[in-house]
């Protein structure tokens, strides 16, 4: 069963599997439906794509449709003619730069833009888009340029899975103007700054400030960087805290499909643990990993059900699951009632900084250069970047609205005591979220935000802390949420856009 439906053969057609009404014409129709109203409830819809295999296979594989009509143009081949090359990991690669296939490309793309509404999309495995016909990466990919000069595409969102099963990695040198990008480097120092891992701190400065190293050359908007830790491909949050090793023996390929390099940590048991002490420390890595990618500079990605602590029992490679593996329980919502309180504060927080900064269409680049922004170890001004590192914090002054923030990283495993600057004349730090705490005093709103005392603050382990001082709201910005009656507030008086 391909749950996911990543083995495409009709580039123009919904599948009738996900549809109540089982004909073709029915599919079209509720996908549009569907489209509309998300779009009437403010929500955009990007299209997860593939074009760069299908579900023909290689050279032992079916012929359903492209092999039987122009083999050695629809599929790079190798030289003997005979065997496909796969840079897909599915046993052939689509040839997506012969004419041919690009005008089919393109008519696709704008088939979903036109006829069904779509906003964007999303490429799967998108740097076989820039491989010429022998496979080898072209520096100006015909396809990728027709896609981003269409005037029927244009303002349409493009999001690239920048990288191929081949080992074609191209996160921060995708070609292109618009593209934006799937940030793997974010996933992977985020993972590895939590799990504890040696010569991280560093990596994980730049990916907070929206990966300049990556992509400061090209003088972009910060949103260029797509900032992830979970996908749909891999671990889902709750795995990623909870197996050291993925278990996709239910996939009937004996546990060799997935991924194995996964940067997780089980937190000292394999699996489920009724240790109170294992559940407390995996809670409060969820809630670490959702601190960071909500506060990162870029535009952030969240894996449905990582707010509520779904889990697939460890298998990192669920395509094939129609099952309890792959659905959600939406029970999680009321288990983890606190959880999924604590995301929500994260991204009303989030929505009004952007608000209050004011920077559409200012680079990152010119946005870090007006950034005031100090970093810090365990003592103020002295950041410790060395390699056995695993703390670090810093203080913002980014927004030009009052607000200062300062933030505190632990990633040790025990607690450290951190010096905190002078919040100013008249004015005193106030506690916003200590992910060491339990709910609901591990994230309030901001005018039920107690004041902190002292010169220095115990950062518990594996813990993150974020103080501030200043109006939380600055004038024109609709006001925060007060209180804790967050569930009562609309969806779409937060948020005018987000991403499915």
């Amino acid at each position: 069963m391909n749950y996911w439906g990543y083995s495409p053969l009709g580039f123009f057609a919904p599948h009738t599997g996900y549809a109540m009404r089982a004909d073709a014409l029915g599919a079209q129709d509720e996908f549009r439906d569907m489209v509309k109203a998300l779009h009437r409830a403010g929500i955009e819809v990007i299209l997860d794509v593939v074009y760069n295999h299908t579900a023909e296979g290689g050279e032992n594989g079916p012929t359903f449709c492209f092999k039987g009509l122009a083999n050695d143009e629809y599929y790079m081949l190798e030289e003997d003619r005979r065997h496909y090359a796969n840079f897909t990991g599915t046993g052939n690669t689509i040839n997506a730069n012969h004419p041919v296939v690009r005008r089919l490309i393109l008519d696709s793309l704008r088939y979903w833009v036109q006829e069904m509404h779509v906003d964007g999309f999303r490429f799967d495995l998108a740097s076989v888009l820039a491989r010429d016909e022998t496979g080898q990466p072209r520096d100006n990919a015909p396809v990728l340029w027709d896609i981003e000069t269409d005037p029927v595409l244009a303002g349409t969102k493009l999001i690239a899975e920048a990288w191929d099963a081949a080992g074609l990695y191209q996160v921060g040198t995708f070609l292109g103007h618009t593209w934006k990008e799937w940030n793997g480097r974010f996933r992977d120092d985020v993972r590895g700054f939590l799990r504890g891992d040696e010569g991280t701190v560093s990596r994980l400065a730049s990916r907070l400030l929206g990966s300049p190293d990556l992509y400061g050359h090209e003088e972009r908007e910060p949103e260029q960087s797509i900032n992830f830790v979970t996908s749909h491909d891999g671990f889902t949050l709750e795995d990623l805290v909870t197996y050291e090793r993925k278990h996709n023996e239910a996939n009937g390929e004996d546990n060799r499909d997935g991924s194995d390099d996964n940067r997780s940590w089980n937190c000292g048991v394999e699996g489920p643990s009724s240790d109170p002490e294992v559940e407390s420390l995996r809670h409060r890595q969820v809630k670490n990993f959702h601190v960071l990618n909500l506060f990162a500079l870029g535009a952030p990605m969240l894996l449905m059900g990582d707010e509520m602590r779904r889990s697939q029992g460890g298998n990192n490679n669920a395509y094939c699951q129609d099952n309890e593996t792959s659905w959600l329980d939406w029970s999680l919502a009321e288990r983890h009632a606190g959880l999924l309180r604590f995301v929500r504060h994260l991204i009303r927080a989030r929505v009004r900084r952007v608000q209050a900064a004011g920077r559409e269409g200012e680079s990152l680049n010119a946005f870090l250069r007006r950034a005031r922004l100090e970093w810090h170890g365990v003592e103020l001004h002295s950041p410790d970047w060395g390699p056995s590192s695993h703390t670090l914090a810093f203080t913002a002054r980014a927004w030009g609205d009052g607000l200062v923030v300062h933030g505190m990283l632990n990633g040790y495993w025990e607690p450290l005591d951190f010096e905190v600057p002078e919040p100013g004349a008249g004015v005193r730090w106030k506690r916003w979220c200590d992910t060491s705490l339990d709910a609901p005093h591990d994230i309030v709103s901001f005018d039920a935000a107690s004041e902190v005392q002292g010169e220095r603050y115990r950062v518990q382990p594996r813990s993150i802390v974020l103080l501030f001082t200043g109006p939380p709201v600055p004038a024109g910005v609709p006001a925060w949420p007060q209180g804790e009656d967050l569930d009562a507030q609309r969806a779409d008086s937060v948020a005018p856009h987000f991403t499915v």
